[in-house]
């Protein structure tokens, strides 16, 4: 027979290391971040370009297949910098990317919400690498910023936890350990 405090300890034990495993610690792989970001302007608006990298797991890759749409939220804030007063936000904006699969045609289908037409395609690389991925985005008119005058972009995904039908949350308790949030990056720059 184990001693008292061992016995109420194991409970614990477990339950800590459950709440400690998570898909992404699973795969090996390092937090979500946000990378490969080039603010540049075309004739008309200052335009974003962005990258997460790091953001899927097998798990959730596994869901999408068995028909549990994935939402990437993208949060973009432009900011005037003042330097002897309050900054001022010029821009927020959120955007957010979902990625369903259909089993009878065997196609990934992203969704954007800064575009009027999803992406359809076969490749499993292919819908990550649109996920997760930031193309252009118009973030301001060019005609509406200072030239010369200093400004702050800051940006971050999130993964946002889809309601799933009722009842499957039971069989599927785990996707809540999907859910992940970057840190915030800001980018300083003069137009």
């Amino acid at each position: 027979m184990l001693p008292s405090f061992i016995s109420r300890s194991i409970p614990i034990l477990l339950l800590t290391a459950l709440l400690l495993y998570s898909p992404v610690q699973a795969a090996g792989s390092k937090e979500p971040t946000i990378e490969d970001i080039i603010i540049t302007t075309s004739s008309t608006d200052l335009l974003l370009f962005a990258m997460v990298k790091n953001c899927f797991t097998k798990e959730m890759l596994e869901g999408v297949r068995n028909g549990i749409p994935l939402t990437f939220r993208f949060t973009v804030e432009l900011e005037k910098i003042r330097s002897k007063w309050f900054d001022v936000t010029l821009v927020e904006k959120v955007i957010n990317h979902t990625l369903s699969y259909d089993a009878v045609k065997e196609t990934y289908q992203i969704d954007f919400s800064e575009k009027n037409k999803p992406k359809i395609t076969k490749s499993q690389d292919k819908a990550k690498e649109l996920m997760a991925e930031l193309s252009g985005l118009k973030v301001i008119a060019r005609k509406e910023l200072i030239p010369d005058a200093p400004y702050a972009l800051q940006i971050k995904a999130t993964l946002v936890e889809n309601t799933l039908p009722l009842g499957m949350h039971y069989i599927l308790p785990f996707t809540s350990l999907w859910n992940f949030e970057t840190d915030w990056r800001t980018i300083e720059f003069r137009y």
